[in-house]
């Protein structure tokens, strides 16, 4: 966190016509957050005094302050209707500044800029000057270019209104810079729309500030990766793996063993013990904690859960929501729903659906069942194809079975429904009422053979 007291303008209006969506392009996600977020993020990390995200309104709703603006409670939005530039952008927000404080620029479809970066821009800055953040670009086409003379930035020119040679310059403008509020307001009032686009551009004040005779200094980024924008869906997919990598690698450093930093996504945040193993094409949703020893098959994906020491997740499994106690077993293929949590030592099989369900230690459900809403003790087994009819088309039931029962296959437990300790379910057996304590039912149609039956013989048609 910088020392210095400052205010933050991010720039988030641009259409982002090349998206071809109706999504504005700084909604869309990268590691499944928002790339503004990224910027509103880095702005707070480096201690802003205030955030002002300018947005528009060209989708006919405040679809950006509305998704937003809640978790975002303290940034002052500020609409730009029409948009006519990063210039006119800016002026929006000129009421709001203090003249003696610095005012760091900031784009909201370049989500990377680190807060390392920012300090050292803030410490570059002259008195009465411009810092300004560029970078050299081997492939420079859309940037634009900074213009030099005896060594100082004199002017950018867009790329839209380069020359031939200027086209061939590599050193790039980024948009991001520090100026002093009272320098900002003076500049940004004097700008022209005198450009092919006919827009008011916010890298005009580099040239007035020149001709003032105002030092204009220029940062680099440590990683050109932290310049690098969204204007489109390629763009923005480059980025995601970017930023995957990086995930990647630091978990990597840390002791997670990643069977494949190209197919991994994490899309959150992951916090995790000693030798955990995550095979390939594994998402990471929400907040996710892994204990010791935990070991990820292929495909799955865990969105804010709790998995203790021990555990194996065998392939394509989906757990949302749950606490996983240790030395547990789940999958393949299972899905485990929020609110569910499953004892120590408990087994959940291939194609088990649990939602909003406790299952107790040492407890199985190993084959192709659902429980919904239930509260299943110790030791418990419950066979192939059983499941808890929780919903009666209004409202939702609970289905009670406790310690050392035993449900057969193919059982229906018709909630509201309380099966006692030690009890046993026959197979094929469907259970309406609450069953006592080392009770055994069973409910099933009675098997008889029809004697009368023959077999008729399809004939061959020749086809």
């Amino acid at each position: 966190m910088l020392c210095k007291i400052f205010s933050t303008i991010i720039l988030a209006a641009g259409k982002g016509r090349r998206m071809c969506s109706n999504i504005p392009k700084v909604l869309h996600r990268i590691g499944g957050k928002f790339v503004l977020q990224y910027v509103i993020d880095t702005a707070i990390r480096v201690g802003s005094k205030d955030i002002y995200v300018v947005y528009s309104d060209d989708y006919g709703k405040n679809i950006l302050k509305d998704t937003l603006g809640a978790q975002n409670n303290f940034v002052d939005w500020v609409l730009q209707n029409p948009v006519c530039g990063t210039g006119h952008a800016v002026n929006q927000v000129l009421s709001f500044l203090s003249d003696d404080i610095d005012i760091l620029i900031l784009y909201g479809d370049v989500p990377f800029v680190s807060p390392y970066t920012l300090r050292k821009l803030f410490d570059a800055k002259p008195v009465g000057g411009v810092s300004l953040l560029t970078a050299f670009l081997r492939k420079n086409s859309g940037y634009g270019r900074i213009i030099r003379q005896n060594g100082k930035v004199s002017n950018i020119i867009e790329d839209s209104d380069l020359t031939e040679d200027q086209k061939d310059i590599h050193e790039v403008n980024t948009g991001v810079m520090v100026v002093t509020g009272r320098d900002l307001k003076r500049w940004v009032n004097c700008i022209k729309c005198v450009n092919a686009n006919r827009e008011f551009y916010l890298t005009d004040i580099i040239h007035m500030a020149w001709l003032e005779d105002c030092t204009v200094n220029t940062v680099f980024p440590k990683d050109n990766n932290e310049v690098s924008g969204v204007n489109n869906k390629l763009q923005l997919v480059e980025l995601e793996r970017i930023y995957q990598k990086k995930q990647a690698e630091f978990l990597l450093s840390n002791g997670v063993f990643l069977s494949d930093i190209y197919r991994f996504s994490l899309r959150g945040k992951l916090y995790h013990g000693d030798d955990v193993y995550i095979d390939v094409n594994v998402v990471i949703e929400g907040t996710v904690c892994l204990g010791n020893r935990v070991n990820i098959g292929i495909g799955c994906i865990l969105k804010n859960s709790v998995v203790y020491d021990d555990v194996v997740i065998y392939p394509y499994s989906l757990i949302d929501g749950v606490k996983i106690s240790s030395h547990s077993i789940v999958g393949p293929f299972a899905r485990l729903r929020a609110g569910s949590e499953l004892g120590s030592e408990s087994v959940i099989g291939n194609f088990v659906e649990l939602k909003n369900t406790r299952l107790g230690e040492k407890s199985k459900i190993n084959h192709v069942s659902y429980m919904g809403d239930a509260d299943i003790g110790n030791m418990v087994n419950i066979g192939a194809g059983v499941i808890s009819c929780n919903y009666d088309g209004f409202d939702k039931h609970k289905t009670v079975i406790d310690d050392n029962a035993f449900v057969g296959a193919d059982s229906q437990l018709v909630a509201p429904v309380t099966i006692g300790a030690g009890a046993k379910i026959g197979a094929g057996t469907t259970v309406t009422r609450d069953v006592l304590p080392d009770e055994m039912i069973i409910s099933r149609v009675r098997q008889f053979p029809i004697t009368s039956w023959k077999r008729i013989l399809k004939k061959d048609n020749g086809d």
